[in-house]
């Protein structure tokens, strides 16, 4: 079994990654923040989700959690998970580890996408056009995100270092580039 982190800041292409790295690994991809926009916009699980997003926080750990792991029970027999944008705190990283180990399983490599700032607001103004995205229109909102990414997800990979998973991957080039950097990680790893 592979399971795979990929973690990045915000416009660092772990969505469109993660999408290329699951159909070649035949792997089940679970993107939190996919999961909370897919949830019914009136549910007070949505609202709350959203009161925390619309102004580029973290959505809380203990609820974040407990969708995760209601996603991975959706797939009990696959080959593998490739989490896209989760975990996004230390606590979460131990209780994914946690929650993983009464699995039998435990996480294979943590890829972190590097990208610099200036060609992360690039990319978040495009995908706001692109995607319909309006948490991406907003340049205040943009730096929150990033400031929030920097203070309380970017420490998630002294996590990682420290039980040997973790691989920082140039995350600037074409997007066929950077899935062969991230494809040569996973397979020197698997």
């Amino acid at each position: 079994m592979i399971n795979i982190v990929i973690f990045g800041p915000p416009g660092a292409g772990k969505g469109t990654q993660s999408i290329r790295l699951k159909e070649k690994f035949g792997l089940v991809h679970i993107s939190t923040g996919d999961v909370f926009r897919a949830l019914d916009p009136e549910s007070d699980l949505a609202k709350l989700a959203k009161s925390y997003s619309d102004k580029g926080n973290l959505v809380p750990d203990d609820i974040t959690i407990n969708i995760l792991e209601s996603e991975v029970a959706k797939h009990p027999n696959e080959d593998g998970v490739i989490y896209d944008g989760f975990p996004r705190t230390e606590a979460q990283a131990e209780a994914l580890d946690k929650f993983l180990k009464t699995k039998g399983t435990s996480i294979t490599i943590a890829l972190a996408l590097e990208v610099k700032e200036d060609e992360l607001r690039e990319r978040l103004k495009n995908r706001a056009i692109d995607s319909g995205r309006p948490d991406d229109a907003d340049p205040a909102i943009i730096q929150n995100r990033i400031d929030v990414y920097k203070q309380q997800t970017a420490p998630v990979a002294d996590y990682y270092k420290a039980q040997n998973k973790y691989i920082g991957v140039n995350g600037i080039g074409s997007i066929e580039d950077i899935f062969e950097r991230l494809c040569d990680a996973v397979q020197a790893h698997a």
